[in-house]
């Protein structure tokens, strides 16, 4: 079994971005934005309505605040600060999932909060304080990493996720943004998802193996042909025989 996740719900007021209501036919669980790094009342509302809508589960992805930044950028935020803001935000999205008839089932970080809460004890410890106070929540991120230690140390269930379209360093890590050859087009995704859904592992840049243990695939919402990429993957899944299904 493999769950098939995106970033969804990423505009903001008059600006959006990918094609939420085509990846919401494809993907089993949704990474909603929460208002910190995209998305806004109205957006959090209608992604939210149609993730319901289509049986897909709903997941808080939650960000420091960097709008103008779109999360991306690194931030110093004390932890009690940053525990108090996560939680907020799981809150927020909470909120419009129940109102669509569902609730959120999992917390994913995104961007900068993701990489600094996998290298960052204090950082994951805030993270993973957010969702003990919160209660009932799994938690979606990088396997071997500091919040999955944080998260095993908290009695929160943990699931590990593999990126489809972003290549891997030999650590395992993801190779940042901005570097050449960062982001996959659709035909490396495909051989990717496929080598870490089928193997566990995938190639990092300099063509070794490393190791990738999924529960659950990423395909980014605003990848370039985001859409075809997760059907190709979807449909290769399904013709390995590996089930597509939610794991929260």
């Amino acid at each position: 079994m493999m769950d098939l996740n995106s970033d969804l719900g990423e505009g903001f007021g008059a600006w959006s971005m990918g094609d939420d209501a085509a990846l919401l036919d494809i993907v089993t669980s949704a990474n909603i934005a929460c208002g910190f790094h995209a998305g806004d009342p109205a957006i959090m509302r209608h992604t939210c309505e149609l993730a319901v809508a289509r049986g897909v589960r709903i997941g808080a992805h939650i960000s420091y605040r960097d709008l103008a930044g779109f999360g991306r950028r690194a931030m110093a935020v004390p932890p009690p600060e940053l525990s108090d803001e996560c939680l907020y935000q799981i809150g927020a999205l909470d909120a419009f999932a129940r109102a669509a008839g569902d609730r959120v089932r999992y917390v994913k970080p995104h961007g900068a909060l993701y990489h600094a809460a996998s290298a960052d004890r204090e950082v994951a410890d805030a993270v993973v304080r957010a969702l003990t106070r919160y209660g009932g929540l799994g938690l979606l991120g990088l396997p071997g990493s500091r919040l999955a230690a944080a998260a095993a140390a908290a009695g929160i269930a943990f699931y590990a996720e593999g990126f489809a379209d972003r290549a891997y360093t030999p650590a395992g890590d993801l190779v940042a943004r901005g570097t050449p050859g960062s982001v996959l087009g659709e035909h490396a995704a495909l051989a990717q998802a496929i080598s870490i859904a089928v193997h566990g592992e995938t190639r990092d840049v300099d063509g070794d193996p490393v190791a990738v243990p999924a529960a659950s695939l990423c395909v980014h919402g605003d990848s370039p042909g985001a859409v075809a990429m997760a059907r190709s993957i979807r449909d290769a899944l399904a013709a390995k025989g590996i089930e597509v299904e939610a794991f929260s």
